[in-house]
């Protein structure tokens, strides 16, 4: 059984898988398309990919117009921002901050036009997201994980970060 949560910003949504627990460790489902279909009726996924990132990497602030992903961790903490980067939106340039975990199994589902960024606070960070259209090279925006405008309340000042999340180009 899926727990979802609507968020502060419109069409972000918190899902709390259900973690199966024994003196083994644990189980979690993390996709099944007819479960999610009733909580995502027009969402089909096209891609699946994974990041691993060592302890204080942050990725991103990254989106797109056309992308939509569900993101969960598969192992390690993340502190992770998400950014409503679409300018009709009535939640324009708001965010939200999420923990996220292997021991939760929180997943979100961030709408098109939404930006992601995620801070590794664990030692190492599998990061896995599924996304509604193929990776296209040039169509992604980047916003800066510090723009004066969010004031974002990083749990760390100094993290490592490629270059063009260093720069920005929002």
């Amino acid at each position: 059984m899926l727990n979802v949560e609507y968020t502060n910003i419109d069409g972000l949504l918190l899902i709390k898988p259900e973690i199966h627990k024994d003196h083994r460790g644990s189980y979690t489902e993390i996709y099944d398309s007819e479960k999610y279909r009733d909580v995502l009726p027009h969402v089909s996924f096209v891609q699946d990919d994974y990041s691993y990132s060592k302890q204080n990497v942050l990725r991103g602030i990254h989106g797109d117009s056309q992308t939509a992903k569900l993101i969960s961790i598969v192992y390690g903490d993340v502190f992770d921002v998400v950014i409503d980067n679409r300018p009709d939106s009535k939640t324009y340039l708001q965010y939200q901050t999420f923990n996220l975990s292997r021991e939760n199994a929180y997943q979100l589902f961030i709408p098109e036009g939404c930006g992601n960024g995620m801070l590794a606070l664990s030692s190492e960070v599998v990061f896995h997201y599924k996304q509604t259209s193929h990776y296209e090279p040039g169509i992604q925006f980047t916003i800066k994980w510090d723009d004066p405008r969010f004031n974002i309340s990083w749990p760390i000042s100094n993290p490592i970060l490629s270059e063009r999340d260093l720069k920005g180009d929002y």
